[in-house]
């Protein structure tokens, strides 16, 4: 018999218009002979299942559950696939503990922190050979701020919202005149903002899941954009960025971030699929880590399908993986 999953999508930030791509992208790899899949939209106003006439079906959030037609539709399990709020923070997480529904992300506690950039390093700070760039948490925008940034820090500097995602609300900064509107922008999208030096280096993500083998680690895609760091135009424009997956790096580099990644994955108590972006600084080929995805993004340009096909596998088997593995847990 089939398994019944409710595919989650939507969301109540910017990132929402990225969520619809990914569940549109997954939707048409799942394995529809194995699982039947329903599409479930979350919007602050509203939660519903739309049909191929495009009628929708609210959700009975009392159960988390729909009536297309006569029959009552009760889910076996739930595949998130929306980035940001609500999906992403651990609120449906927790939602779905309650109601004993399995999902296939991290649990609520672990989706929490890993939504604060700031938490998820001071977590990670002390696995073997990781490192960690300065940085300065920011709770308000006062005129102090760019003087103490710049007396603390060193210039260029990253500045990014603390628990968006999608590179929205980011900027680098290379001079002191440009550090105002950055952290106007960056406080635009979240009243805690993280800034932190510049590491001169090797971008790369790399995908971390736990499957019917354990925890792998995806082979990494190394990361080249066109633009002066990987942001939101970088990551959806087609074009936009050169990635090279299997990503350059040395027998001796691979292993040690395969290592890392894997104590990232364990210290972090994650579950299903993440995302792990990291800097090899140049030189030295020293691991920084810059922040863990725990929903990441699966449209056409996304790195974990590359990721997937390049380690041999079939991007809907390893969705079905994800599914399995999830449904163990009930």
């Amino acid at each position: 018999m089939k398994k019944i999953v409710a595919l989650v999508t939507g969301g109540f930030t910017g990132e929402s218009v990225v969520s619809i791509k990914s569940s549109a992208f997954v939707e048409s790899q799942i394995d529809q002979t194995k699982f039947e899949v329903y599409k479930v939209v979350i919007l602050k106003d509203e939660w519903y299942y739309e049909d191929e006439y495009q009628i929708k079906y609210p959700v009975d959030r009392n159960d988390f559950s729909i009536k297309p037609g006569e029959n009552k539709i009760i889910f076996d399990v739930v595949f998130i696939m929306l980035h940001g709020s609500p999906g992403e923070d651990g609120k449906l997480q927790g939602y779905f503990d309650m109601l004993d529904i399995p999902y296939t992300s991290c649990d609520a506690l672990t989706s929490s922190l890993t939504m604060n950039k700031g938490y998820s390093k001071a977590i990670v700070n002390g696995i073997p050979e990781l490192h960690i760039a300065k940085s300065i948490q920011l709770f308000e925008n006062s005129e102090k701020t760019p003087t103490i940034l710049l007396t603390n820090l060193k210039l260029p500097l990253f500045i990014k919202p603390n628990n968006g995602g999608s590179s929205i609300g980011m900027s680098k900064v290379k001079t002191s005149e440009e550090l105002p509107s950055a952290l106007d922008k960056a406080f635009r999208e979240d009243t805690q903002v993280l800034v932190e030096e510049f590491i001169h280096g090797r971008e790369f993500s790399v995908g971390v899941y736990e499957g019917k083998n354990g925890i792998t680690v995806l082979p990494a895609t190394e990361v080249i954009p066109s633009n002066d760091f990987f942001d939101f135009e970088a990551k959806y424009t087609p074009g936009a960025t050169e990635e090279i997956t299997p990503g350059r790096m040395s027998e001796e580099e691979k292993a040690n971030v395969e290592r890392i990644a894997k104590d990232v994955y364990i210290k972090l108590n994650c579950r299903g699929m993440v995302r792990i972006d990291y800097f090899l600084q140049h030189e030295t080929s020293k691991f920084y880590f810059v922040e863990i995805n725990t929903i990441p993004g699966q449209t056409a340009q996304s790195f974990i399908p590359q990721q997937v096909k390049a380690a041999g596998m079939v991007i809907g088997e390893f969705y079905g993986e994800l599914i399995e593995k999830a449904l163990e847990t009930r």
